[in-house]
């Protein structure tokens, strides 16, 4: 080795040297701090405790510098558990602002379809039959976004079968259907984190509300318990009913007691949006929150087999003007059966159908069918019109009709004042074969809007239903 590289040698020797000295005096003071800091905070002796009094009322109480040191770490940990905190809670309010910057978004886009004809094309796909509907423009776009954004929050507290349950084979069936669908974790429109959800679902059941706590003395105050329980166990547990009053929640019932259930709690009955069969505008159905849900009446689940779609119900003959069959109940029928009961061939009008004749086969030979209110609203009876292609009637007052935001029910039903019940051959006979096909091939094109799917499909009464949930919520008209 030369004298140069010795020289090199020796200085890489002493800058390493250097270095590795330099770390290890910071590692001993680093922990000689940390002992003697440990040493200060919990093992000071007793006699260099300093002791302060303070008063509190008429008693005097010795705090030592160990509660003073305690209180402060205990202070510097409470403000971090704080500062940790932070993030969630900034994280919370960023999913809810990203939630109504959504909705401001579809808002817009939806108002913007509704004035111009920009997704024509699009909805001539989805919607073919334009006619049927007040806006098919508008209605495309809300419910693409519906479908890109709809998020609900589905509570989980209760037990079946008064909630997270319901019937799905009787004339209540759709109220069963539909929270059975959003109890499905596939569905795309439950959200599991509720600050993502545009809408919270109270999931219980009124009919079997009805069949597990109705004494049939006609007190139903047992359901209106149940819900006000309900409702009171949400509140204290989530804070979601009490940052809104229940406005961005809602309630589904097909029993006819739905809107009794509905009065246990006044932000309920008055604020939250109620989905009911027996959507009766005279009794505090609101349009304007409150959405019609259809009265599907299914056996074993599934259709009645004459009412299910098929070539040879499409061209069955139909040799009867129009039809009815239904007991004496409500202040409507007993007028339909004052003037009609079995007084026209042409018109085939029972109180009640004789065994030996068939229901359905009455349906499918009727060009109309009557659909009078009976002591509530709504009946199965207008769907099965539907489904039989059978003209609906419509004999009721302050029913508000299913999806009546979006649908012109004047394309594919006939509406009729109780008072022109005495005229009702007249008014039938005088519309047109023209007009006759145009209302039934409009009647056979909404089917798909009152059909129940498993899994459902697009525009079924399972997706207009929420649908007419998600319009609620935008607080929006399709006009």
């Amino acid at each position: 080795m030369d004298k140069h590289q010795y020289t090199r040698f020796c200085f890489l020797s002493i800058c390493v040297g250097s270095i590795a000295l330099v770390f290890a005096i910071s590692r001993c003071s680093i922990s000689f701090f940390d002992y003697s800091l440990q040493k200060l905070e919990f093992s000071f002796p007793e006699s260099e405790l300093r002791r302060s009094f303070y008063n509190a009322g008429d008693e005097n109480r010795a705090v030592d510098s160990r509660d003073v040191v305690s209180q402060q770490i205990l202070s510097v940990r409470s403000r971090n558990a704080t500062l940790r905190s932070k993030p969630e809670k900034k994280n919370k309010l960023n999913r809810r602002r990203t939630v109504e910057v959504g909705l401001s978004k579809a808002r817009a886009s939806i108002r913007e379809a509704a004035s111009s004809n920009r997704n024509a094309t699009l909805f001539s796909v989805d919607l073919p039959n334009a006619q049927v509907y007040r806006n098919p423009s508008a209605l495309s776009q809300s419910y693409l976004e519906m479908e890109k954004r709809f998020k609900v929050y589905v509570y989980e507290e209760g037990e079946p079968p008064l909630v997270h349950d319901g019937p799905c084979k009787s004339v209540y069936a759709v109220e069963g259907r539909f929270i059975m669908e959003m109890e499905k974790s596939r569905t795309k429109f439950r959200t599991y984190d509720p600050d993502q959800a545009h809408v919270y679902f109270l999931p219980f059941s009124v009919t079997w509300l009805v069949s597990y706590l109705y004494e049939y003395n006609f007190d139903v105050e047992p359901l209106r318990t149940f819900a006000s329980d309900y409702i009171r166990l949400i509140s204290s547990k989530h804070p979601f009913w009490n940052r809104t009053s229940g406005a961005d929640h809602f309630m589904l019932a097909c029993h006819d007691w739905g809107p009794l259930t509905s009065k246990a709690n006044e932000d309920l009955f008055n604020k939250s949006i109620r989905v009911m069969c027996n959507a009766n505008s005279s009794e505090g159905f609101n349009p304007a929150k409150d959405a019609t849900l259809p009265e599907i009446k299914l056996y074993g689940g599934e259709v009645h087999p004459q009412l299910r779609l098929s070539k040879t119900l499409m061209t069955s003959p139909r040799p009867h003007l129009a039809f009815f069959a239904g007991g004496v109940h409500g202040p409507v029928r007993p007028i339909l059966l004052d003037h009609w009961k079995q007084r026209d061939p042409d018109m085939p009008v029972f109180e009640y159908l004789p065994k030996h004749l068939n229901y359905y086969d009455f349906m499918r030979s009727s060009k109309f069918c009557f659909c009078p209110s009976g002591y509530e609203v709504a009946s199965p009876r207008l769907i099965e019109a539907i489904y039989s292609e059978c003209i609906p009637v419509i004999l009721s007052v302050n029913f508000v009709l299913p999806f009546s935001d979006i649908l012109r029910w004047e394309t594919f039903s006939v509406q009729v004042d109780v008072s022109e019940i005495p005229r009702l051959k007249e008014i039938l006979t005088s519309i047109s074969d023209e007009k006759y096909q145009s209302l039934k091939r409009n009647l056979r094109y909404v089917r798909r809007h009152f059909e129940l799917n498993d899994p459902p499909k697009r525009y079924d009464a399972f997706h207009m239903t929420l649908h007419s949930i998600w319009l609620r919520r935008l607080n929006l008209r399709l006009t």
